[in-house]
């Protein structure tokens, strides 16, 4: 160790300390000598020069109780630490919940304005006040919050997790898609007004009658409620004669039932339930007309898509089902609810038959 007697390696060798002392080799100094040299000397770096106990407990007593430095115990600590975070809970509380007034004391003194200890207590104890009053609050929010029962959420696809046919897994985007197509698929509602030879009383009664073909060939649900939309959709955009509208509507079935049916009526089952007013190149030819104008474009949700989901939701019977399906269906040959988009039908229909049947 550098400084230190090469003999004696305990002993810190004194040629080190500036106005260095005679080494003494084996002789020890008294500690008073050694402190008498070392105060004596210029101040070393590294020294610290220390009072004696008497004159730090002098010294000490001369300096106010409130400058004098103590230890600071954990406890200390946890109440300054509490002590901010309810002053950061109030200023956040106080821009969201009211400040209450704190109850005026029974004993009213008179505090000096110009004592400034009495005005700090005074703050101290409005502020203890308006604490307590804010958390009894607050609990009693949070009491009233947990009062309120939620209402379960029912999950109308658990029965059908084991169907693969449901694709419960991707039900709901499905819908979601349906929300955004029906947007693109909305007719105007008042295209009639740019057609010159039919009407919307033409229109009903077109649709009526296909209502009829519909149950006689026994098609599925999806197929009716596609043909009227393919009407509409090629009405809007395509004028058409008045002894035409009958081969539009036939034709608006051959096409649904090509897109929805596994087994598709005949041409000639479709001239034959018309009376024979058309023959097969009148059939195919408009349909190729309609397919073009509508760009193939066949892919568009109708008010039957709704109708399942919401009849599911609503867990209908078969009461309820078949008066929500004549409503809609009364829907499909007015006119005036072109204005309104499928899934706004749909559940229209649906309450308005629950209404009707729970009174």
């Amino acid at each position: 160790m550098a400084g230190s007697d090469e003999n004696n390696p305990g002993v810190i060798g004194t040629s080190h300390l500036q106005g260095g002392l005679p080494a003494t080799g084996q002789n020890r100094r008294a500690l008073g000598t050694i402190n008498r040299d070392v105060l004596g000397c210029p101040p070393f770096p590294c020294a610290v020069k220390k009072r004696p106990l008497s004159e730090r407990n002098e010294i000490s007593n001369k300096i106010p109780s409130t400058h004098v430095h103590r230890p600071i115990t954990r406890s200390e600590v946890c109440c300054e630490i509490a002590n901010k975070q309810q002053i950061k809970t109030q200023v956040i509380k106080e821009s969201v919940l009211p400040v209450p007034v704190p109850n005026e004391p029974d004993d009213c003194t008179v505090i000096d304005s110009d004592d400034p200890k009495a005005s700090k207590e005074l703050d101290v104890q409005m502020f203890v006040q308006q604490a307590e009053a804010m958390s009894e609050e607050i609990d009693r929010m949070e009491v009233e919050m947990e009062d309120i029962d939620e209402e379960p959420f029912l999950d109308i696809d658990n029965c059908d997790k084991n169907n693969p046919l449901a694709v419960v897994e991707y039900i709901d985007d499905l819908y979601k898609f349906y929300r955004k197509a029906e947007c693109i698929s909305l007719v105007p509602p008042n295209y009639m007004s740019q057609q010159c030879d039919i009407n919307e009383r033409m229109r009903a009664i077109l649709i009526d009658w296909l209502i009829e073909v519909h149950y006689k060939f026994e098609l599925m649900g999806e197929t009716l409620y596609l043909t009227v939309n393919i009407i509409d959709r090629f009405l809007s955009a395509h004028q058409v004669v008045r002894k035409k509208l009958q081969l539009v509507g036939i034709t608006a079935v051959l096409i649904a039932c090509k897109y929805e049916e596994v087994s598709v009526p005949v041409v000639e089952d479709l001239i034959l339930i018309s009376d024979k007013a058309y023959d097969r190149r009148e059939v195919l030819d408009m349909e190729r007309l309609m397919i073009n104008t509508l760009q193939f474009n066949l892919s568009f949700p109708t008010p039957y898509v709704f109708m399942r989901r919401f009849l599911k939701a609503a867990q209908s019977n078969r009461k309820l089902e078949l008066l929500s399906f004549f409503m809609i269906e009364l829907c499909l040959v007015e006119y005036e609810m072109l204005k309104f988009p499928p899934s706004l039908l749909a559940a229209a229909a649906i309450f308005t038959a629950q209404c009707t049947i729970d009174g």
